[in-house]
């Protein structure tokens, strides 16, 4: 899973980025459309390069993500955004007029790349004016109708932020954070200023969501200042780096006067709201839910798929992808039972288990290390262009490990001082069994999320904006389809049941489109959506409920996976078809990267773009 990224970009920036792959040198050698008019290629790039800077002033992390924070971005170090109903308002106006500017260019006018990226930011614009006119309640956050939960909100993700991302290297750096620190309790205070009013609107989390989110902020309530990670990061880091000063002090009085009362009132309001909330998951309850359920899907499969087409494919892939389970696990001797049940044989084994200790769990990330090493030698056989970025494999932070996914991707900086990380969930290793753990790489890192997003953002003339556009049906999709690329490149040819674990994980992605659906169009409980994906499956109901409790707050965002890595590979056989001798997987995979981040609908013009350069 890529986690969340946000329209963030910064035209002033761009030099800083460490670019050295050309996508319009590939589209000129791919593809056969002409070039886009020079006026308005440069019309339309002026442009985005305004949105850029507007954007930076209404979200400054941006910057640090983006590892740009430095020289004339400095100034954005030590600023956290403003999250107020009021801004929110102000950010859903802004888009609206950003989208009638983008539509008075003639789009007519742009080729290739330019056309690519002219259609994107209109996607982008375009489904934010739908959050933005259809719902009262939340609609900047746009797919996520929450605002606090166990997987959203500034107090899941601040905390990380700074540790991972927010750098120090010197003393304006550290104090930097401090301000950040302090900064950080009035994030969380306008976090409830908007959640007070969704709740007014009808919009509360189920039950069960709040019961989450209150175990997560006990935790974090539970921890003295001084020993807040919050804290502690900042003064480990600053020693290490030699700068003098009371950082651990500093830094602990102002979580204790500024941060834990924050999230102290955070856990009040949802503490005051549980009597009254509801157990119902989906969407379908809240003000136009049903509503709210297809702009999500629209958001985040970039496609026009309706719930109920959502609901058969993926009882289709369900079945049909358990047949081919079927075969493989009689291969290797598992043969009584559902293959919900075999799977669940297989995760009872204790050879499949790290031990539950910090040695077996240094010992899962070696190994994971391992895996990369192995399949890197193989990519040059299928990817022309390849990242540059370093990879680095680190368990998720102790303090959101309860909540937060079996493990996701964060993507390197722009000017290459952070690498990508690959996040692996380790709060209980029987929920990372070793069959599993093969194709959870190859998805999060190589040739996964880590190649597409080091590609990406490696891009030397790419668009910066389109660099900090994150669509997850296409890059859940990439990842998904990384997963059985990774069979075609014969990693599992003596690891059978390797290759049951990858099965595992696409019926996985085909269960997730039958529950969400089913949850938020159909009515389905958290309960029945939980049975299905066990019986489906045979995981540990603790993790199935972890993942359906991430559905409930994402509706449709797990849809994504499987939509994606279906278009990737019809768009392949339909280029494959077209092209006979001449379709070269090489080039395929490199028009379809190098392009960047799009909604599917772009990727397919794009793909036909590079059908027309072959013929």
């Amino acid at each position: 899973m890529q986690n969340r990224r946000h329209f963030l970009f910064s035209a002033a920036a761009a030099g800083a980025v460490a670019a050295s792959i050309s996508p319009k040198d590939a589209f000129a050698a791919a593809t056969a459309s002409p070039g886009s008019d020079p006026a308005t290629a440069a019309r339309v790039n002026a442009l985005y390069d305004d949105f850029v800077a507007r954007q930076l002033r209404r979200s400054p992390e941006a910057a640090t993500s983006l590892g740009i924070d430095k020289g004339d971005m400095a100034w954005t170090k030590s600023l956290l955004s403003d999250v107020s109903l009021t801004a929110q308002r102000e950010n859903g106006a802004t888009g609206i007029e950003q989208l009638k500017a983008l539509r008075a260019i003639d789009r007519s006018k742009l080729a290739g790349l330019d056309a690519a990226s002219y259609d994107t930011v209109e996607f982008v614009l375009a489904n934010g004016q739908a959050f933005t006119e259809k719902f009262e309640y939340n609609g900047a956050y746009g797919g996520a109708p929450y605002v606090i939960s166990q997987l959203t909100g500034a107090y899941q993700q601040a905390p990380d932020f700074l540790d991972s991302q927010h750098t120090i290297e010197t003393r304006a750096d550290a104090d930097a954070y401090l301000s950040r620190v302090e900064d950080f309790g009035r994030m969380l205070d306008q976090e409830v200023e908007v959640a007070r009013h969704d709740a007014a609107l009808g919009v509360i989390p189920a039950d069960f969501t709040i019961d989450k989110a209150l175990i997560q902020f006990n935790a974090m309530l539970g921890v003295a200042p001084d020993a807040s990670p919050l804290v502690t990061s900042v003064a480990r880091r600053a020693k290490e780096k030699g700068i003098t000063g009371d950082y651990a002090g500093v830094a602990a009085r102002l979580y204790a006067e500024k941060v834990r009362p924050a999230l102290a009132r955070q856990a009040a309001l949802l503490e005051g709201w549980r009597p009254k909330a509801v157990h119902d998951a989906g969407v379908w309850r809240l003000p136009k839910g049903d509503e709210y359920y297809l702009t999500a899907l629209e958001n985040y499969t970039t496609s026009k798929i309706t719930p109920d087409e959502v609901h058969q494919t993926g009882l289709d892939m369900v079945a049909s992808l358990s047949a081919q389970a079927d075969k493989l696990m009689r291969k290797v001797g598992y043969t009584s039972g559902t293959v919900g049940e075999r799977f669940r044989q297989m995760y009872s084994d204790p050879k499949q288990h790290y031990p539950n200790t910090d040695e077996g769990k240094v010992q899962l990330i070696a190994d994971l290390n391992d895996k990369v090493k192995a399949i890197t030698p193989l990519l040059p056989k299928y990817f022309g262009q390849l990242p540059k970025a370093p990879l680095e494999i680190r368990r998720v932070p102790k303090a959101i490990e309860a909540g937060a996914p079996g493990g996701y991707y964060n993507s390197p900086s722009l000017d290459g001082s952070r690498p990508g990380i690959y996040w692996i969930n380790l709060r209980d290793s029987a929920e990372q069994p070793k069959f599993t753990l093969s194709t959870l790489t190859y998805h999060e890192a190589i040739p996964g999320h880590h190649l597409q997003l080091s590609l990406n953002n490696e891009a030397g003339d790419l668009p910066l904006i389109r660099k900090m556009i994150g669509f997850s049906g296409y890059s859940e999709g990439w990842a998904l389809y990384a997963e059985q690329l990774a069979v075609e490149m014969g990693m599992y040819e003596h690891d059978p049941v390797g290759q049951i674990g990858m099965l595992h994980d696409a019926i996985f992605r085909g269960v997730r489109l039958v529950v969400d659906s089913g949850m938020h169009h159909k009515k389905w409980s958290r309960e029945k959506a939980v049975k299905f994906y066990v019986d489906a499956i045979g995981d540990q109901e603790a993790s199935a409920i972890t993942e359906i409790e991430r559905y409930v707050v994402w509706p449709g965002q797990a849809c994504s996976y499987m939509v994606g890595k279906i278009e990737f590979l019809r768009l392949r056989d339909k280029a494959k078809k077209a092209l006979g001798r001449k379709f070269d997987i090489r080039k395929f995979h490199d028009v379809c990267l190098l392009s960047g981040g799009v909604p599917l609908t772009v990727l397919e013009r794009v793909v036909d773009g590079y059908i027309a350069g072959a013929k």
